[in-house]
């Protein structure tokens, strides 16, 4: 009898944990997948990422054919009426090709799905289930929950989280968006576009936390623009429910007067923590820091041999790819491969309208290092944009001042999430700015405006 039952075995079967197992069985390991759920993708698949840009996509539609945007475009579509159910519709037909389609892969690539919750029993061992299994390595891809605000209690009906805000069965007349982070504007601009008014707290003083400063700014214009509300530097002291109704206490975060504002929905949508609890962690010797979290080292080993972290359970950012990418990576390095993320340049999206992305540094971080030179140019000036009737927003370009060295590229617009890659791609080999502004980029494009930053950086921008 072999002495392991697995070479691999993942806990979680989320953008990280799956990954990571399929990079594993390609790489000759017999592996396992331990996933509780009934379908595969974690959260980010199954009511995270791809649900909610489903609804993203779909709102978007709809209030380009009802808000008369078509319109002007020579589209006359008459009277134009919601259809949420068929909305809801889409979104889980989207959801359920693409589980179905990583329970493909992991028949494909011979990765054995645990059925189950898995707890630790010992350091080479799990329980899931009924089952007790042993593994020459284990890691933890157990991802994240939504954090829960003390006092507020979800009931998924009145007050729900990001899983809940996706299954709302009407429109709320009233929405109050507990949260100015990226959930919380992406969730709040659906159901502001079918008809919501809503109303977004957010305790600092600004929106969009760890964003730089002028994407900060620029956004909440926009946003307000677009009729959403916003109350800054405002902290909720409390949530109560009555008659199918909110009413949502709130006080100055510096302190003050409070005051109160009713709603049909709240939505919590203040942060995420990692999912450890009922691992059993003690059992294989690992503990969490403050935060929750497992600590890992370069190659996301823990501080047991033969146990591994990635994703959301471990520090950094609470990313799909940056998941992904740890995934292949601890693949690879328990296969005795050099498996490397470079966490200085995991790109963030906002998926509004307009998309919002950067990557790297914030000019504030930056200039906290050194010296910078920024370069910033508006879509009103790219051809693309304003022939889409698209001229909000900016890309903006940070170099270090003497190596001209880019350290971080911020954008605004419709297409920002897809544009970034390139930014990426450009930093991760070390581009300058004026490696960019060099490279010929297709006309007409949105990415043409990143090339007219990269030429700002210097002050010579053609068209503007």
């Amino acid at each position: 009898m072999a002495e392991y039952d697995f070479d691999v075995l993942v806990i979680g079967a989320g953008p990280g944990g799956y990954v990571a197992a399929i990079r594993a069985a390609q790489l000759g390991l017999k592996t396992a997948c331990a996933e509780g759920r009934e379908t595969l993708g974690g959260t980010c698949l199954n009511v995270g990422c791809i649900p909610s840009k489903a609804l993203l996509h779909a709102s978007e539609l709809f209030e380009e054919a009802a808000g008369g945007a078509l319109a002007k475009l020579g589209v006359k579509l008459g009277s134009v009426e919601l259809d949420l159910d068929a909305m809801h519709a889409q979104r889980k037909e989207a959801v359920k090709g693409l589980t179905g389609g990583i329970e493909f892969l992991f028949k494909k690539n011979k990765v054995e799905w645990l059925k189950g919750y898995a707890a630790f029993t010992g350091k080479d061992s799990v329980k899931v289930g009924d089952r007790e299994v042993r593994a020459k390595n284990i890691v933890i891809a157990t991802g994240s929950s939504v954090t829960p605000l003390p006092g507020v209690e979800i009931d998924q009906q009145v007050v729900v989280d990001s899983t809940g805000a996706l299954e709302l069965a009407k429109v709320p007349e009233h929405l109050v968006v507990i949260g100015g982070g990226v959930i919380g504007l992406e969730l709040g601009s659906v159901w502001r576009r079918v008809g919501a008014k809503v109303t977004v707290v957010e305790y600092l003083d600004q929106i969009l936390p760890g964003f730089d400063g002028d994407v900060r700014k620029e956004s909440a214009k926009l946003f307000k623009k677009q009729g959403i509300e916003f109350k800054t530097g405002t902290k909720v002291t409390g949530v109560s429910v009555s008659g199918g109704k909110a009413t949502v206490t709130l006080e100055p975060a510096k302190g003050g007067e409070a005051q109160t504002i009713e709603a049909d929905n709240v939505l919590v949508a203040i942060g995420r923590r990692p999912n450890t609890d009922g691992l059993n962690l003690e059992a294989a010797g690992l503990s969490v820091n403050a935060r929750g979290q497992i600590e890992v080292g370069h190659e996301f080993e823990t501080g047991v041999d033969g146990i591994w972290a990635i994703g959301d359970v471990v520090p950094g950012p609470m990313l799909a790819h940056k998941a992904e990418d740890e995934g292949i990576a601890v693949a690879e390095n328990i296969a005795g491969l050099t498996g490397i993320v470079n966490h200085d340049l995991i790109p963030s999206v906002v998926y509004t309208m307009p998309e919002i992305a950067g990557v790297g540094l914030t000019e504030e971080a930056a200039k906290e290092k050194g010296e910078v030179k920024v370069g910033k140019f508006p879509m009103a000036g790219n051809s693309r944009a304003k022939t889409n009737h698209e001229p909000d927003g900016f890309v903006k370009i940070i170099a270090d001042a003497k190596t001209d060295r880019v350290l971080g590229v911020w954008i605004i617009t419709s297409v920002a999430g897809t544009m970034i890659a390139q930014a990426t791609q450009a930093m991760e080999f070390g581009a300058t700015s004026e490696d960019i502004a060099y490279t010929c980029h297709a006309h007409p494009t949105h990415s043409e405006a990143i090339k007219e930053a990269a030429m700002a950086v210097t002050g010579k921008p053609i068209h503007i």
